[in-house]
């Protein structure tokens, strides 16, 4: 991005708040942080069935998942002696370690939002704008 090399960037979403927050796989947030600071337009794609109109502030009212800490703390490799793959610990087993799998992304850093019915403003209005029959 830094390079101009990217265009627009296209994420889906998990879930998304009646205010348009975006939460997605770990490493949306810093890549919508990329794109914004690099004023490249970024789009979350998702269905209707995605979004919760009854949530409206995503950092604060979305529970996100924390997978266990060995995912972080380990790593498999090939071991050529063994002739197999292996796991092997790249920290002592006590180091603290968080592992969330999905982060949430602020309505503010994207460009819009994609549906099957068009493209809407990441706003609370701009979604009800586009879907007006479902009386979010």
């Amino acid at each position: 991005m830094q390079h101009g090399l990217v265009d627009v960037v296209f994420v889906g979403a998990d879930r998304v708040t009646a205010a348009g927050d975006v939460a997605n796989k770990i490493g949306t947030y810093l890549k919508a942080l990329a794109a914004h600071d690099n004023q490249v337009p970024f789009y979350a794609v998702l269905p209707v069935s995605t979004i919760d109109w009854q949530i409206h502030d995503g950092v604060r009212e979305i529970v996100i998942e924390e997978r266990h800490a060995d995912e972080v703390r380990t790593m498999t490799g090939w071991d050529d002696a063994a002739g197999r793959l292996t796991t092997v610990r790249i920290c002592p087993a006590e180091t603290p370690a968080a592992n969330y799998g999905f982060d949430v992304t602020p309505a503010r850093l994207l460009t819009g939002i994609i549906t099957e019915r068009g493209l809407a403003p990441a706003t609370r209005e701009g979604l009800r704008q586009l879907y007006a029959d479902l009386k979010p």
